[in-house]
């Protein structure tokens, strides 16, 4: 059974496919594709079925990262599907909480940038309105949070849980 990752944003075609994306990519890099599966998903539904952003696209590739998918809305049975759900920001956090009123799920909804070792952010921030800096932004602070998120699924697979 592989361990599987949800990264949530708000629409589903900037943040979440990239960090999808980029964790595929070190994921393949270190040969664990067979033991840990991604998704993304945005907790609006503005963009169902949209391709990722051709600006985020653009950034991404910059950085050798290819990205793929389509948009799709958060469900509550991801809770169940998923063993780690990865919010961008605190905006997405709170909205995925307020679909497990019981908590029953709490442990599973973490901040994307917890993960981060060498970027200070609290959250990756949303780039759609802004520039060219931003999206390749949020790509360098994605790469280091999907680093740091590898590191420690990794040790927990190791550990046998």
């Amino acid at each position: 059974m592989p361990y599987k990752l949800l990264f949530v944003c708000l629409g589903n075609i900037c943040r979440s496919p990239s960090a999808e994306n980029i964790m595929n990519h070190l994921i393949a890099q270190a040969n664990l594709s067979d033991r840990i599966v991604c998704d993304s998903a945005g907790t609006a539904g503005y963009h169902v079925g949209n391709p990722p952003d051709r600006r985020m696209a653009i950034a991404a590739q910059r950085q050798g990262i290819t990205l793929c998918g389509s948009a799709r809305q958060f469900v509550k049975a991801d809770f169940e599907t998923f063993d780690r759900i990865l919010a961008m920001d605190r905006e997405n956090l709170v909205n995925l909480c307020a679909l497990d009123p019981s908590g029953k799920y709490r442990h599973k909804v973490q901040l994307m940038c917890d993960f981060c070792t060498r970027h200070t952010l609290k959250e990756v921030p949303d780039p759609y309105y802004g520039g060219t800096e931003g999206f390749n932004q949020v790509i360098a602070l994605l790469f280091d949070a999907c680093e740091g998120l590898l590191a420690e699924v990794t040790q927990e697979l190791a550990a046998g849980k």
